[in-house]
């Protein structure tokens, strides 16, 4: 299906925000041979061992630095979009009055209005996750007066009527996001004529309170009324969702993965919810559950930024109007391209790639 629909990508606009980060990807230095040669803690599990029989005492940590790039989850997902081949125009902190070096890349295939200074984070990435470290402070900025003020209400409110696709991502790292959500349902939203698309990541809410997080869900159901709405989730952050929602069933296995996606979905009444765990993925929605196996790959070149993939993946899916297993497909195959090559591919590289699995 992918291919057949590329030469369409070109007329369906998308806007992404709000946040953006400048993200330096290392790896944990185990125990160093020479000035070149050295090992690196394989897991999460032997950095924390390391850090307990420091308890006390004290102990010396080498972060090797092997790249520095775009970062967040709007950015990211953006420059996956714009990969993709669809128009993307960013908006969020990419840095002010002039843009960041790390979003090069993404200047060059978006249009790029930012409104404040990037924040950073040091992304420790191990063979079983990663550990983001972030110095957020900037993200104060992203707030609705700077968003009316350095991008325009008039040209806001035309980005949310032309784009087939919005995504406003990052709420848990964004203070103001709610309150902008507000701004947009209250002064943006009444005036749009046409229903296209919106998609929400929360991004690792479990240091926002609950009922902060409850109001955040109650504001993404507001957008049902004007979007064919969906929210994303890993698989940690489908269950502490499920929690603010009452949720009591199994927490354990893709069964118990499915159930709560479905109740997340039943319980906001928006058009979908979609899980991604590291080996498969699920979108629940009025037609019911669908799943798929991901192409996982056990040493990840890359890891930060895989969802984000996904994120894109499965809404270019539902952009050319594909159905939830195949727009799963689509969003499994971004992310596994993604995280073998460190690139985001184009369009008929991602339907060649898929071709493979």
């Amino acid at each position: 299906m992918l291919s057949s629909k590329a030469n369409s990508l070109p007329q369906l606009p998308v806007t992404i925000g709000l946040d953006g980060f400048v993200d330096s990807i290392i790896r944990v230095v185990d125990k160093r041979e020479s000035a070149e040669k050295y090992t690196t803690m394989p897991t999460i599990a032997v950095l924390a061992d390391r850090l307990a029989r420091a308890a006390g005492m004290s102990t010396n940590i080498e972060l090797w630095v092997e790249r520095v790039k775009l970062g967040g989850n709007g950015p990211i997902m953006a420059n996956a979009m714009a990969a993709l081949g669809t128009p993307t125009t960013y908006i969020g902190n990419l840095g002010y009055p002039h843009v960041h070096p790390a979003f090069a890349e993404l200047t060059e295939r978006a249009t790029v209005i930012s409104i404040a200074e990037p924040a950073y984070t040091d992304a420790l990435e191990f063979n079983d996750g990663k550990l983001m470290l972030g110095k957020r402070k900037t993200m104060l900025d992203v707030n609705w007066p700077n968003l009316v003020e350095r991008v325009g209400r008039d040209r806001l409110q035309g980005l949310f009527a032309s784009s087939k696709l919005i995504g406003l991502q990052n709420w848990t790292m964004l203070p103001a996001m709610s309150d902008i959500w507000q701004h947009v349902l209250d002064e943006i939203c009444p005036k749009l004529k046409v229903r296209n698309t919106f998609f929400f990541d929360l991004a690792d809410p479990e240091s926002r309170d609950p009922q902060d997080i409850r109001h955040a869900l109650d504001l993404i159901a507001k957008f049902q009324k004007h979007f064919d709405t969906y929210l994303g989730l890993n698989e940690k952050e489908s269950f502490e969702v499920a929690d603010v929602l009452a949720y009591k069933g199994a927490r354990a296995g893709e069964a118990a993965v499915q159930a709560v996606a479905k109740f997340i979905q039943d319980k906001l009444k928006i058009a979908g919810v979609v899980v991604h765990p590291r080996a498969y993925a699920v979108a629940a929605s009025n037609a019911g559950v669908a799943k798929v196996a991901g192409p996982f790959v056990e040493k990840p070149l890359i890891s930060t930024g895989a969802g984000d993939h996904f994120n894109a993946g499965f809404c270019l899916g539902k952009l050319i109007g594909a159905d939830d297993e195949t727009a799963l497909q689509i969003g499994v195959g971004n992310s596994g391209y993604y995280v073998r090559t460190a690139k985001s591919p184009a369009a008929l590289e991602l339907a060649g790639f898929l071709k493979t699995l």
